[in-house]
């Protein structure tokens, strides 16, 4: 074994306090090389591509790199800024851990590392490399009375996480404000891009300069929310889907939470995040632990190679979903509140016949609950509506072959409901008499409070016990403002968060097999630790086509398609009152967890026939879809955009082509397929289906390649060369299958 290398004794002692080590982590593509000089807390000296077996003194040689001089008129020491920066260290930005004594001390803890294992076995060699593996950092400040505990993992996929808990080793309370932990990226990493959005318009991109100060993305929602940052991206001026470093990061928490990017003046820069904390909500007694949630960050060359890392991660989880998602049909658009059994089964009959494989009744079941103005929070089945309960339509449905899914809002009520009546004080509030603003006619249901948990988890486990249902619809309209427990006033975000994972965790462990969508007003809770309990997230409540384009294409750079939610929608769009064709419609929802939500009553027959064909089309291309690698060009401001899926050895893939809006040239560019092998033959082939897109201009390639069965054309032409680009009406589709038929000859 070299000597750089692990050891493999677990016997072998710790080291010491004040002890150098490096260590190389490596995997897919990526190196992070952490430092730990004289004990002081781990820094990273490199995080990005790859750099090989480095040796010791290749080791030493990045660390020592990574040192920036003594500036004038700063500290006297070379300014080293840890994972959780600290003024300790000469940081005088934004701390990673801040919080007091109720005496005003303890407010600039000075952390240091006391042990360190790396895949649970003792580090004790000064020099440390190894592939993808886990870091565990024991840190500590004994003199005010402060434990850290942090993790460094480089997954398998290249993707890098950390997180880290704080535990209270002093004797007095402890007031945590916030535990936030950073990666660097580079000074020449001069553009930021994240996301912005609101209501039906999810995931809305935004790119600024990377300049001296904050960068600070504060979610105070209390659920991930429709203008979450999402991922929060640097990289090299310009960069794209397919072009320049890139350096993003995730914070994996579903309620209030924070990313930000932050350069002082003397040109250190970081990405970083963290649960944002509502004052006094964390104040840990003596020995009490607080433990912050993952950061998630992604490197690579491009937005696409970034967008892989996280999909790679997801898929590799024992507990993923299957390639074989089941076509959807969800009813609300459909039916809304009017619940009615015949035309429920005439809708169930008219889905099974086009091949839905999953039938999804929405909102109106229960209770009293026939508008969205009572009821909510009364998980009973309505004698009103359902006076033989939903026995005769799941029976129905099951009957038909697919399986029945069913909307709950565990989280909310009605204050007209027979819960809020029976329970006022489980309803989240700053005190017993004040009340937060309504939205959609509801309040919060106080999931921390044992009772109001035991008594949700009862109702629904007595639903899913009845009934045969595989899928839960799990909503969540509302924002939580004031959110505090009614007769502290005590701020409660927090432990409604981890509550609902309780829910669902307890739900999914009673239920094996049990599916659940995180739908919160469309895309508003749409984070990688709600995905470790849920199957699927609702993109947005919007499925005008046009709109998913920009939403799908984005979404999609944190989580892979077959986790995206993306239903075909009736003609003209219940949200913003568009008319599309079923072509644009379909096109735009093939690229997803493919479902309809439509009155298939009000559907023509010429219109069901195309319907089924592109159910069909999805059924034979899931596989691809759910193993494929995103792929999406880079187009600059054309309005004509790209994008694909090609499978893991370049084999096959499938492209669509949209026009998003109207060309102001009157030249058309050329179409390069991202993702293909240069030195490959392809097959070539237009997939048509209903009529043809309007204003459509087919240049030669693409008249002979509908002409015949095909048309072969070079690797090396199709990635580099391009092929002339068609003519397009605004909001129209051409989709394009692709198969490797040998490789070029020479």
């Amino acid at each position: 074994m070299s000597p750089h290398r692990i050891p493999v004794d677990p016997a072998v002692l710790a080291p010491s306090p004040g002890a150098t080590h490096r260590i190389h982590l490596s995997a897919a593509g990526v190196s992070v090389v952490l430092d730990v000089t004289d004990g002081r807390l781990p820094a990273i000296a490199h995080w990005g591509a790859a750099l090989g077996a480095l040796g010791p003194e290749g080791l030493d040689a990045v660390c020592e790199a990574a040192v920036e001089p003594v500036a004038n008129n700063a500290v006297d020491v070379p300014v080293r800024i840890g994972i959780i920066p600290q003024q300790s260290d000469g940081w005088i930005g934004r701390p990673g851990l801040s919080g007091s004594r109720p005496d005003g001390s303890g407010w600039a803890p000075r952390l240091h590392t006391r042990t360190l294992a790396l895949n649970e076995l003792p580090v004790t060699a000064a020099h440390v490399e190894t592939g993808a593996g886990t870091l565990r950092c024991d840190l500590a400040d004994e003199q005010l009375g402060l434990a850290v505990a942090l993790e460094v993992e480089l997954l398998a996929s290249g993707l890098l996480r950390m997180r880290a808990a704080l535990t209270n080793t002093g004797e007095t309370p402890y007031a945590l404000d916030e535990l936030t932990v950073t990666v660097p990226v580079p000074s020449d990493a001069d553009e930021l891009l994240d996301f912005a959005g609101r209501w039906a318009k999810e995931r809305t991109p935004q790119r600024r300069a990377f300049t001296v100060g904050t960068h600070l993305r504060e979610n105070r929602r209390g659920r991930t929310g429709p203008d979450a940052a999402h991922v929060l991206h640097a990289g090299r001026p310009g960069f794209g889907f397919r072009h320049g470093e890139v350096w993003g990061v995730h914070t994996a928490f579903s309620g209030n939470h924070r990313h930000l990017a932050e350069q002082t003046n003397t040109g250190a820069r970081l990405l970083g995040g963290g649960e944002l904390l509502l004052p006094g909500e964390l104040r840990l007694a003596p020995g009490q632990q607080y433990r912050g949630p993952w950061l998630y960050a992604s490197y690579g060359e491009g937005l696409d190679a970034v967008a892989a890392r996280f999909h790679r991660h997801l898929r590799s989880r024992p507990h993923h979903v299957s390639t074989r998602r089941p076509v959807t049909l969800n009813v609300w658009e459909a039916v809304y509140f009017d619940h009615d059994l015949a035309r429920l089964t005439d809708l169930a009959d008219r889905a099974a016949a086009l091949g839905v494989e999953r039938f999804v009744l929405d909102d109106g079941w229960f209770g009293s609950r026939r508008d969205d103005t009572s009821g909510l929070g009364d998980w009973v089945v309505s004698d009103d509506v359902w006076p033989d309960g939903l026995g005769p339509l799941i029976d129905h449905v099951t009957d038909l072959g697919m399986e029945f899914g069913l909307w709950f809002e565990p989280e909310m009520v009605n204050e007209d409901s027979d819960v809020a009546r029976a329970h006022p004080e489980w309803i989240m509030a700053p005190s017993p008499d004040r009340m937060p603003l309504p939205s959609r006619n509801q309040q919060v249901l106080n999931l921390s409070i044992p009772a109001a948990f035991e008594h949700v988890l009862g109702q629904m486990n007595a639903v899913l016990e009845t009934y045969d249902i595989g899928y839960l619809k799990w909503d969540h309209n509302r924002d939580l403002l004031e959110a505090a427990t009614r007769s502290s006033g005590h701020a409660a975000v927090h432990e409604q968060t981890l509550a609902t994972y309780r829910l669902m965790d307890a739900l999914k462990q009673a239920h094996p097999g049990l599916e659940i969508e995180s739908c919160s007003s469309g895309g508003a809770r749409v984070d990688l630790e709600v995905l470790e309990r849920t199957d699927r997230v609702w993109v947005s409540d919007c499925i005008d086509p046009l709109e998913r384009q920009q939403m799908n294409r984005w979404t999609s750079q944190l989580i892979p398609l077959e986790l995206m939610g993306s239903h075909i929608a009736s003609g003209r769009s219940h949200t913003t009152g568009r008319l599309h064709t079923l072509g644009f419609r379909a096109a735009s929802a093939l690229f997803g967890h493919l479902g309809i939500e439509w009155d298939l009553a009000r559907a023509s027959e010429a219109e069901l026939a195309e319907l089924r064909e592109w159910i069909t089309l999805f059924t034979q291309h899931r596989e691809l879809l759910f193993t494929g690698d995103l792929v999406r060009a880079d187009r600059g401001e054309t309005s004509l955009w790209l994008h694909g899926v090609v499978s893991e050895h370049a084999d096959e893939a499938l492209f669509t082509l949209a026009a998003v809006t109207r060309s102001g040239e009157s030249h058309q560019e050329r179409l390069r397929f991202p993702g293909l092998d240069a030195e490959a033959l392809y097959r070539i082939r237009p997939l048509q289906i209903g009529e043809r897109p309007s204003g459509l201009g087919a240049p030669a390639w693409l008249r002979r390649a509908a002409d015949a069965d095909g048309l072969l054309v070079p690797g090396a032409v199709l990635v580099r060369s391009g092929l002339a680009a068609p003519l397009l009406d605004p909001e129209q589709a051409l989709l394009f299958s692709l198969r490797r038929e040998g490789e070029r000859t020479r």
